[in-house]
Formats: C-alpha cells, sequence, structure tokens
C-alpha cells in the first residue's frame, strides 16, 4: 500500500463505481423485460416455449455464473461466426450486462411468476363479476398485488445483482473489482488487507441503500392494501 491512505483507496475504488452501476441498471432493466416475457409463457403454458423456458431456466441456475460469463464472452462470438455474424469487436460492457441479463432474467421469471400465483384467483373472478376486462384486471388486481408480494424477493435480486457484477473483471472490464486488482497489482500484492476491506464496505453500503428502499417501498405498498383488507 505505501503510502496510499484510507480516503485516497476509497476515492480510487469509488473512481469505478460508475461502471458497476451502469452494469447494475441495465443489466436488471433488461433482465426485468426478459423475465416478464419468460414469466408470462410460462403462466399461459405456451406450447413447447414453456418447456424450452423450463430447461433455459434450469440450465442458469444450475450452472456457475462465472461460467456463463465465459460462454457468452469466448463461445458465443463463434457460435454466430457460423451463422455469418460478427460481434468480436462488441465492447466487454456489452458482454457482461448480456450475461447479467440472461442470468437475473432467469430467476426474476420466476420471482414474477410466484408474484402472479400469489394474487387470490378470487378478486380475479371478482372483478370479472363486476364488468372488468383482462387488461384492467391486470393493471389493477394482478400487477400491484403481485409486485407488492414479490418486493423482496425483487430487493434480493438486485443486491445479488450488485454483488455478481464483481465478476465483471474476469473478462477483462474494469469495474470496482478490478480497479481493485490493478491497485493490488500495482503494489505488487503487498497491502492486500485495506483493499479488500475498502471494497467490501463499499459493497456493503450500497446492499444498505438497496435494501433500505426496498423497505420503503414495502412500507408504500402495503400501507394502502392493510387498509382495505380492514375495510
Amino acid at each position: 500500500m505505501g503510502t496510499t491512505t484510507w480516503p485516497d483507496l476509497f476515492v480510487q475504488i469509488l473512481d469505478k463505481l460508475p461502471i458497476t452501476l451502469l452494469i447494475t441498471v441495465l443489466s436488471l432493466l433488461f433482465a426485468m423485460i426478459l423475465g416478464l416475457v419468460l414469466a408470462v409463457i410460462r403462466i399461459k403454458k405456451v406450447p413447447a416455449l414453456s418447456q424450452i423456458v423450463k430447461l433455459y431456466i434450469s440450465f442458469v441456475r444450475s450452472t456457475p455464473l462465472i461460467l456463463q460469463l465465459f460462454l457468452v464472452y469466448f463461445a458465443l462470438p463463434i457460435i454466430l461466426q457460423w451463422i455469418y455474424i460478427d460481434i468480436n469487436h462488441f465492447s466487454r460492457l456489452f458482454f457482461v450486462i448480456l450475461t447479467f441479463t440472461l442470468h437475473t432474467g432467469s430467476y426474476l421469471s420466476e420471482v414474477m411468476r410466484a408474484g402472479y400465483n400469489s394474487v387470490d384467483k378470487g378478486q380475479i373472478e371478482a372483478g370479472k363479476t363486476v364488468g372488468l376486462n383482462d387488461r384492467t384486471i391486470l393493471l389493477r388486481i394482478i400487477i400491484p398485488q403481485g409486485f407488492r408480494n414479490s418486493l423482496p424477493n425483487i430487493g434480493n435480486q438486485v443486491i445479488e445483482l450488485i454483488k455478481d457484477t464483481s465478476l465483471a473483471f474476469t473478462i477483462g472490464l474494469i469495474d470496482m473489482m478490478g480497479q481493485v486488482n490493478l491497485i493490488i497489482g500495482n503494489n505488487y500484492g503487498l497491502g492486500m488487507f485495506p483493499v479488500y476491506v475498502a471494497i467490501c464496505i463499499i459493497y456493503w453500503v450500497i446492499c444498505i441503500i438497496v435494501e433500505f428502499i426496498v423497505m420503503l417501498l414495502e412500507k408504500k405498498y402495503n400501507i394502502p392494501y392493510q387498509t382495505e383488507q380492514m375495510r
């Protein structure tokens, strides 16, 4: 570590925080879209597609994320070249976001499906009885309650995604964890302990902030629901 102080250390690592947040936000956004599509396929039990989705989810949940990242980064360009599509010039950020989207999307699809199944089917039937169409039932009954019931699991997936971003450096993308490895490398492996303590604190604080936001959302969405239940 030499003469590097703790404030300097945090500043160096936080310099790459925007990259980590960019990976997290974009991956989460695309994963939500993918998860919704996969969940709808499972819920509607679309012939053939439903079985393919189940197989895909099983593969993602049964293989290490780092292996999935290597498959996307090293194997996907080779496979696509067979059909004359060249993505070798794409940035490492593209492959990282694609991997985390595919990975997180599979988990979110199950979270969404569980949220849908948690909605009381009697309320859906009641909505149809009073003449509500499918779109209105979806927007006013299923989505609000399904989202409310899924919030804790969604929060867990966001935290997992934030921690997963630490694998981006394995294919050469310099995020916070990549910066840590550069700092250690520049110091010839000396002073590793303070560097790892610093990055742990940073990830910890970020995850605490996410937990706090989820807690506020739970309170916001639970209060109206509890009020309606007491009526």
